[in-house]
């Protein structure tokens, strides 16, 4: 497989796929996930369990209607309730992937985290991947975490950088180009996350990740423009190269999310990783075409879903 470069060949990819994933979406009431839904039933890339209140009902199943094989609908009495049978059906293997609809995001988050009932596995870390593509930069953009993790700890880091690297190799990107980010080259104690990097960079070497190329502390336009790296006399493969940006909190990264999509036009997709499914939940300034994208990532990455799950807590010490 080679590197996917944009959102349509990754569509692309998806449809060339024999199995469509099955899709639970809770609460699809609102324009963006309908306009979603639509799409991906009309580029013929997954299947859906549309679950809502009786107040949309009527709508629901007039998509049902358009395509009878492909949707099944479950009308419950609260989104509460909705999220719960979402989750439920997850567990069950009667769906692939999570979708958030018109449902307060603390919601369906209750549900997807309950210990009892929920779909977060014990020892498991939750985080929030981002692809981006960029019209100025050469492939796609992966990053973390702009949306649940406000400073990850050395456990934090590590399973995002397990999680940015899996959501690569669905891309097609065998060794991944990892750029721990920070404002300058420097490790300093006064950044506690430079400490980690030092970590991050000894694991890297002893295999923990897979094959990948790990380098930091460095800046974003270092990591994503090669003359940066030259004019600092700096030199490794991840320079001017990176596919997978770590960001040192939460702040960093959603400013950057905020600002390529603003002021480079980025078309981005972003999902919830360390449930046993993938779950979309976009921000709410996202447009429709990122919701969609977004669910076009999540049923490929489920696609790829590895076989064994990792113990971030026995990778290097």
């Amino acid at each position: 497989m080679d590197p996917i470069k944009d959102f349509a060949q990754m569509t692309a990819y998806l449809q060339s796929y024999s199995e469509k994933k099955r899709v639970v979406v809770v609460c699809p009431n609102d324009p963006h996930t309908e306009y979603a839904v639509l799409r991906a039933l009309k580029e013929e890339i997954a299947e859906f369990v549309l679950i809502t209140d009786s107040h949309f009902a009527a709508r629901v199943e007039e998509i049902r209607a358009q395509y009878p094989r492909e949707v099944e609908v479950f009308v419950v009495p609260t989104p509460d309730d909705a999220a719960a049978l979402a989750v439920l059906m997850i567990r069950e293997g009667k769906a692939d992937v999570l979708m958030k609809g018109l449902i307060n995001t603390d919601n369906l988050l209750h549900a997807v985290l309950n210990k009892e009932t929920g779909i977060l596995p014990a020892g498991e870390i939750l985080t929030h991947i981002t692809v981006a593509h960029v019209p100025t930069y050469p492939k796609l953009l992966i990053f973390s975490d702009a949306a649940v993790i406000p400073r990850p700890n050395l456990k934090q880091f590590k399973a995002i950088i397990h999680e940015t690297t899996e959501v690569a190799h669905c891309c097609g990107i065998e060794e991944p180009r990892i750029a721990l980010l920070h404002f300058c080259e420097k490790v300093n104690e006064k950044f506690s996350h430079t400490l980690d990097y030092v970590v991050l960079k000894e694991c890297a070497l002893q295999g923990d990740f897979g094959r990948v190329q790990m380098d930091g502390p460095m800046d974003v336009k270092t990591a994503c423009d090669i003359h940066s790296g030259n004019i600092k006399g700096m030199s490794s493969p991840v320079v001017g190269n990176a596919d997978i940006l770590i960001f040192p909190n939460l702040e960093a990264s959603n400013t950057f999310y905020k600002t390529i999509t603003l002021f480079a036009h980025a078309d981005m997709a972003g999902m919830l990783r360390g449930p046993i499914c993938p779950v979309v939940v976009t921000s709410r300034s996202d447009s429709s075409i990122s919701k969609y994208y977004s669910l076009v990532l999540a049923c490929l990455s489920e696609n790829h879903k590895p076989q064994i799950s990792v113990n971030h807590e026995n990778l290097c010490y």
